[in-house]
């Protein structure tokens, strides 16, 4: 078993092959994964330091659901144990749910649509801090990982080269300590504390939207039981329920940015009365009881590492490098794809200590991961776009997404597999998202829409003398669809080096 450092001094850490900043999903799981590679030739296996603030089990209220293609990397990596004895609850799928203030007034119900994975999928989701340990945990099974626990400072560079060659890290009782590796990566979350100094000018800044505001239901009754629901409300952002536990199921509740001084008031004055029936008395108790715990929904573009306007020695990975909106739950399923590819490539390379070898990797998964990567960050920043609705063009856009779902067969099939990160295809997901759009219009022509005036509002289906104002706003809408979805598309395919860099 792996050595648990604590009181070792500096001269007794050896050189290692492999540092890496950081043991959550992402440092854990490359521990784990370079840890058991096969000895390279004649080589011995490699050594590998895991260095984390606190070894204390986190309390996070994000990094809960991973989807069916997070658990297939899971499985690749040999860590698909790590969901079981956990408390982890299964994921069939989604339940997309329309304000409970929908149209009641004119007899219509709030809608529902049911988004079942394809075939046997399956989801899981738990306590983060729970996962996390139980990753820990293998990473310390293997006698080739020492974990220190120890906050990192800064990066040491050579003098010579300007390449990272270790780092400078405080234990929890003040001791200094210096750690060197052939190769460092940096794995410490969205709030890395080094992400600009690797990257340097290159470096890509995160965009924040809103945040979610999150709290623990207990004995909550979801719509359908063992799917992640999203209830669209009026006027307000997406909010999300999912099991954690046999009996926890966690909220997430969007609000923009600024937060409102009061986020409880807010809460149950403006988002409670638009949540299913089923859920208000469990909201209420928590509401009352509980600190509510809030995260940035930031986005980050993948910026290629290995140029040379970037650190060499060193390589970011996971949320420290790239991050999407959480909205649709693919951060982990991300991250572990991208270590299953780190892992296999890093496994190619003879010399760790030669940059030219190791930036040949990182050329190689920039693109290799594009097609999950890129799939699943701009469905989520697209899908969220639509779910918060903040004007009238995006109000048509996701009443012809709510309407593209009722459809069933293709049109939730297709979504879908793209959700779960099973069918890894920015292709696929342009297809779908344009297809929403020119649905969209269709309904703006076609179906009946609230029409204001006299007494009692009623809802009529357009005539053709409306016909020239709503093909005015059918060219405002498709405009809209582009604004959100072509962007997101250049943010994943801009940032590459130009020749003069490499």
């Amino acid at each position: 078993m792996g050595d648990f450092i604590t009181t070792a001094s500096t001269s007794a850490l050896p050189k290692y092959d492999v540092l890496i900043v950081g043991a959550g999903i992402a440092g854990s799981s490359l521990a784990h994964a370079l840890a058991n590679l096969p000895p390279r030739s004649s080589q011995s296996p490699l050594r590998i330091a895991l260095l984390e603030r606190s070894l204390a089990e986190p309390d996070r209220i994000v990094g809960e659901l991973l989807q069916p293609s997070g658990r297939a990397s899971l499985a690749k990596l040999g860590l698909e144990s790590c969901t079981e004895g956990i408390d982890a609850a299964p994921v069939h799928g989604y339940c997309v749910c329309e304000s409970q203030l929908g149209g009641d007034d004119v007899g219509k119900k709030p809608r529902t649509v049911h988004i079942p994975y394809n075939n046997s999928d399956k989801g899981r989701s738990f306590h983060h801090g729970k996962f996390i340990m139980a990753l820990r945990a293998k990473a310390l099974e293997a006698k080739n990982v020492d974990v220190v626990e120890a906050t990192v400072n800064t990066l040491i560079e050579c003098n010579d080269t300007g390449s990272v060659i270790g780092v400078k890290a405080t234990r929890a009782g003040g001791e200094q300590m210096e750690v060197y590796a052939e190769l460092v990566v940096i794995a410490d979350g969205c709030f890395s504390n080094f992400r600009s100094k690797v990257m340097g000018k290159a470096g890509a800044k995160a965009t924040t939207k809103s945040y979610f505001v999150g709290a623990v239901l207990e004995d909550a009754e979801l719509p359908i039981p063992d799917h992640g629901t999203v209830v669209l409300t009026k006027g307000y952002g997406p909010v999300l329920f999912y099991r954690i536990g046999e009996r926890d199921t966690r909220m997430l509740v969007d609000v923009k940015a600024p937060l409102p001084s009061d986020l409880s008031a807010h809460i149950l004055q403006n988002v409670l009365p638009q949540m299913p029936p089923s859920l208000h008395q469990s909201m209420h108790a928590a509401l009352s009881t509980q600190r509510l715990r809030r995260m940035p929904n930031s986005f980050l573009p993948p910026v290629k590492q290995g140029t040379s306007q970037t650190k060499e020695g060193v390589l970011l990975l996971g949320d420290a490098w790239n991050m999407r909106h959480p909205l649709t739950g693919g951060g982990m399923t991300v991250a572990l794809n991208d270590v299953v590819m780190v892992r296999d490539m890093i496994s190619e390379v003879h010399d760790l200590s030669d940059w030219r070898e190791v930036r040949d990797v990182l050329h190689r998964w920039h693109w290799a991961r594009k097609p999950l990567a890129s799939t699943i960050n701009i469905l989520s920043v697209a899908l969220y776009d639509l779910f918060e609705a903040d004007d009238e063009n995006l109000a048509v856009l996701r009443e012809g997404c709510f309407k593209y779902f009722e459809r069933g067969g293709e049109c939730v099939s297709g979504p879908v597999a793209i959700l779960s990160g099973m069918a890894p295809s920015p292709w696929l997901l342009f297809t779908h998202f344009f297809s929403v759009a020119f649905y969209s219009i269709w309904v703006l022509f076609t179906h009946a829409r609230l029409v204001p005036g006299g007494e009692k509002p009623m809802y009529a289906v357009p005539t053709v003398d409306m016909y020239p104002e709503l093909a005015v706003k059918s060219v405002r809408v498709f405009y809209t669809a582009c604004v959100v979805f072509l962007p997101l598309i250049w943010s994943e395919i801009r940032w590459w080096a130009p020749a003069s860099a490499e």
